[in-house]
């Protein structure tokens, strides 16, 4: 089966964006090229995702030049980057039919924000049928405020709900090096 390298919202939006001062893996563009390294040795599509939201006038808004890859990071010909304004890199794009052309079968995910658009993208994938391995600690977030205002969520409690959340029923739960070995 093959498998794709889907790399989701590693960009400059997110170092630009305040709450960048408290992100769980700000090394996620270093760590995310040593899996973009590897697939391309072993023949793996890589395919970049990155979130705009035109009009927005933030961080998001590609109007202001932060809707682009974080340094480091470099699509090679034929790497589609396809631009999202939905939380799943599916939705608003065309991923499916990229990944449909390439006879993929299995995603690899990594990229921020693990809870948000990684996940959403990782249970998708699955409902539509692919398996689906997300590399966690090639994946950043931030604290969350929960819902009652009573306290917050520290990163780390974040991506290990997301992992219990996804592992086991919608995706494999891996690590870089675990990627790298096989």
């Amino acid at each position: 089966m093959t498998t794709a390298l889907l790399v989701i919202d590693v960009q400059e939006s997110f170092r630009r964006h305040p709450l960048w001062a408290s992100v769980s893996n700000p090394q996620i563009a270093a760590d995310v090229a040593r899996l973009v390294e590897h697939a391309r040795a072993v023949g793996d599509p890589v395919l970049w995702v990155l979130h705009a939201e035109p009009g927005s006038g933030g961080v998001f808004d590609p109007a202001n030049g932060h809707v682009r890859l974080q340094e480091g990071l470099e699509p090679q010909p034929g790497e589609p980057v396809l631009v999202k304004r939905a939380h799943n890199a599916f939705t608003t794009t065309n991923l499916q039919q990229e990944l449909t052309l390439r006879g993929i079968g299995r995603l690899r995910l990594a990229g921020i924000r693990t809870e948000q658009c990684v996940e959403t993208t990782a249970r998708l994938a699955s409902d539509l049928g692919y398996e689906v391995e997300v590399v966690l600690d090639a994946t950043a977030t931030h604290p969350l405020s929960l819902h009652d205002g009573s306290g917050e969520l520290s990163a780390a409690e974040v991506i290990a709900r997301t992992a219990a959340a996804l592992s086991g029923r919608f995706a494999t739960i891996t690590t870089i090096d675990e990627v790298l070995a096989s």
